[in-house]
């Protein structure tokens, strides 16, 4: 995909600033997470909390909202006391949980090699500080 700046100002072509509006929502680590719990079964808000961990409940309900907006998730309310709201995957919510899924499997599969690079870069830092 060509996506040619103008030649005043780099980076201000309108395509450019919607993908990386798009990419900024769906590389969120909050939205990677609800995603990848949503991909595996539908879920209710305070089960998405749990599974998550550390996310607030209004971080996870802008989250929701969000992706709600975008057309990722659908929110389904059960009419029960008190209302039951049930949050699940569109098929352009599933179509995203895919390459989710790969980076997430890519991440695990090279963990170790990170970490060992990671510990490497620290330690050669700490050898110039000397």
């Amino acid at each position: 995909m060509h996506m040619p700046a103008t030649p005043d100002q780099p980076g201000t072509n309108p395509d450019c600033r919607k993908v990386n509006a798009i990419l900024g929502r769906v590389g969120d680590k909050w939205t990677i997470l609800a995603i990848t719990m949503l991909a595996e079964q539908p879920r209710r808000f305070n089960e998405l909390k749990r599974l998550i961990g550390g996310i607030s409940q209004q971080m996870l309900t802008r989250t929701l909202k969000a992706l709600e907006a975008d057309g990722m998730v659908t929110r389904k309310v059960h009419p029960t006391v008190p209302p039951q709201v049930e949050y699940s995957l569109t098929d352009l919510g599933i179509s995203l949980a895919e390459p989710i899924m790969q980076l997430a499997t890519w991440v695990l599969d090279h963990l170790g090699e990170i970490e060992a690079h990671r510990a490497m870069h620290k330690e050669e830092a700490r050898q110039q500080r000397k």
